[in-house]
């Protein structure tokens, strides 16, 4: 069975009850988008998401340095996206901004277009490879939400909207995290782990992606134990996969490192990034959408023997305490602006969790993360012939090529904490 990855975010509003009013009626989406979508359209947004995902990583590694780091930086985006429909004022702008869009340059309509087509994009089947992408918010019963926002979340996020009893907050949360659990396979559970009585509204996004390799290792090479470096001279034990195959293979002198590209069957590939020792913090600060176009013109295809851990993590974060680090400020406080969402009601966002899981197989992989105790480029059977073995922390990669977009984003520091 070819592995899979998945991520969920979602967002909490607070809501002072002020009022008891009769459920707003979900808006129906509007016409159809026109199955012939511009590429324009994506690389208006996916250049500023790359720079974001990176942000986002830098600021991770900070809060948790020496651990693995794996999320999905496109469910991140299109959540705060969708949010920014129903933000007003400073709060917009900020979350906007701190996206990595400039206003003046990009208008708000067009980010949102944008947004649209990436949605619209990802949930095509492809051949050998699913990939999903879904939204849903959650909402109070007794919140009367904007017409406006809930015809653009709709039209424009594909979204999903459900009526949802806060004052029992066990069932609340029961429903919520079913509903997750559901739409990623089984691999997201308990999401949420608590909600607040005064909850109005969840926002969920979740993102399912399963592929296999277009060429996969084979079982039979794998070594059951093989030494993984996890620190200064500590090392733990995990099946290596191998394979000698014809792959998209390069040096970058300027960072110090190799980089690997795998493909999969369908429009994914994943990057396998290995520093130079002691090189790890230059490489992770150098990360940016201008990076991977460097990267994509850098790599060309030659004899690679290569060595990959099979193994499985995941991770989770709060981002509520990440994000205004990052610029999110009013959001999260009392000077947040949310009446495009309810205009009778003052919200703001008490929570955002974000959970991905990973799991890298002989028959498919959607991340890879470790690196080698030595850093092995060598001529085995003369110069057509390469030897990289990642034993040691390692940076990876995971991109819808259609849309260049950064599906998943992490680091392996140790590949046997799940």
């Amino acid at each position: 069975m070819a592995s899979s990855l998945y991520g969920a975010l979602f967002l909490v509003g607070l809501c002072a009850p002020i009022y008891c009013a009769p459920p707003a009626k979900v808006a129906s989406g509007g016409p159809p988008h026109p199955s012939s979508i511009k590429r324009s359209l994506s690389s208006q947004v996916s250049s500023p998401n790359a720079d974001f995902a990176f942000r986002l990583y830098r600021r991770l590694v900070l809060e948790a340095p020496g651990r693995n780091i794996f999320f999905s930086p496109m469910s991140v985006s299109a959540s705060l996206a969708m949010l920014s429909l129903g933000a007003r004022s400073a709060t917009k702008a900020q979350i906007l901004q701190g996206l990595g869009f400039n206003l003046t340059c990009t208008p708000e309509p067009a980010i949102h277009r944008g947004f649209q087509n990436l949605v619209r994009s990802l949930t095509v089947p492809g051949k050998g490879l699913s990939l999903q992408m879904g939204s849903v918010l959650f909402v109070k019963r007794e919140l009367q939400l904007q017409p406006s926002f809930l015809d653009d979340v709709n039209r424009l996020y594909e979204a999903k909207v459900f009526s949802t009893d806060f004052s029992n907050t066990a069932t609340a949360q029961a429903r919520i995290n079913s509903y997750v659990e559901k739409e990623t396979r089984g691999k997201v559970v308990d999401l949420i782990q608590s909600l607040d009585p005064l909850t109005a509204m969840v926002l969920v996004n979740h993102i399912f992606f399963k592929a296999k390799w277009e060429k996969p290792f084979n079982p039979a090479d794998t070594k059951k134990s093989f030494p993984f470096l996890v620190g200064k001279g500590a090392t733990v034990h995990v099946p290596m996969m191998h394979q000698m195959e014809e792959l998209a293979f390069g040096v970058d002198p300027e960072l110090n490192c190799f980089v690997l590209q795998m493909n999969y069957r369908g429009d994914a590939v994943a990057f396998f990034v290995l520093p130079s020792k002691g090189k790890m913090r230059q490489l992770e600060q150098a990360l940016s959408a201008r990076t991977l176009r460097k990267w994509s013109h850098l790599l060309q295809k030659r004899w690679i023997e290569v060595s990959i851990p099979k193994f499985s993590i995941s991770a989770s974060y709060d981002l509520e305490t990440i994000l205004p680090k990052m610029g999110f400020c009013n959001a999260f406080d009392k000077s947040a602006d949310f009446s495009g969402i309810a205009k009778r009601d003052s919200l703001q966002v008490s929570k955002a969790t974000h959970k991905a899981v990973l799991d890298v197989s002989e028959e498919g992989t959607e991340a890879v993360a470790a690196s080698a105790t030595k850093l092995v480029v060598r001529s085995k059977d003369g110069p057509s012939h390469h030897t990289v073995s990642f034993n040691r922390t390692f940076l990876m990669v995971i991109m819808n090529e259609a849309t260049e977009s950064i599906l998943f984003l992490g680091k392996v520091e140790n590949p046997t904490k799940s």
